[in-house]
């Protein structure tokens, strides 16, 4: 089962210290690493993190970080030993939920690598379509990526049903 709970200062420095990612995600880690996206994320105003735990193990965080009124911009990464396994889907699934449930959202949205078709795969599994594209400098290198987007009608279809993955808790840990 995968749980959802706020993230803390104590696992951004866990997460700090995951071995590198290898193989097709080897550049994809810069999330994890000094000034990347947790960086850029964790005190920022209207952000929501999560903590993605599997029994007492953490592995992987996901974000909803406010871009309007009723808008977001969704982030995940996973712990490089958890990646192909499933929790990718259910920490996603949960974190939508929150933010189109609990949040109110009516739309979430995200980029993802163009070079990543597991990732665009599962997106559009999920819900989520193409809605642009963008390049954005990572770690001195341009990137291409797709904007893809969900609306809460979207979601709908999925979510509230109970599922051991639509669980999360707050507070302290």
């Amino acid at each position: 089962m995968i749980v959802l709970r706020a993230l803390t200062t104590e696992d951004k420095e866990l997460i700090k210290r995951w071995p590198a990612y290898q193989g097709v995600f080897a550049k994809m880690d810069y999330a994890l690493r000094e000034g990347g996206w947790l960086d850029e994320f964790i005190y920022q105003p209207h952000t929501f993190l999560f903590a993605a735990e599997s029994g007492d193990q953490l592995v992987g965080f996901s974000l909803l970080a406010l871009t309007g009124d009723a808008d977001a911009e969704f982030r995940i990464a996973l712990h490089p030993d958890w990646t192909g396994k499933g929790v990718g889907r259910k920490a996603t699934m949960c974190t939508l939920e929150i933010g189109f449930t609990l949040c109110s959202m009516k739309r979430i949205h995200l980029i993802v690598r163009k070079s990543n078709p597991p990732a665009m795969k599962l997106y559009q599994s999920m819900g989520f379509a193409i809605c642009g594209e963008s390049s954005h400098l990572i770690q001195g290198s341009m990137v291409e990526f797709f904007n893809m987007e969900m609306f809460a009608k979207r979601c709908r279809r999925w979510t509230g049903m109970g599922a051991d993955f639509a669980l999360w808790h707050f507070g302290g840990t």
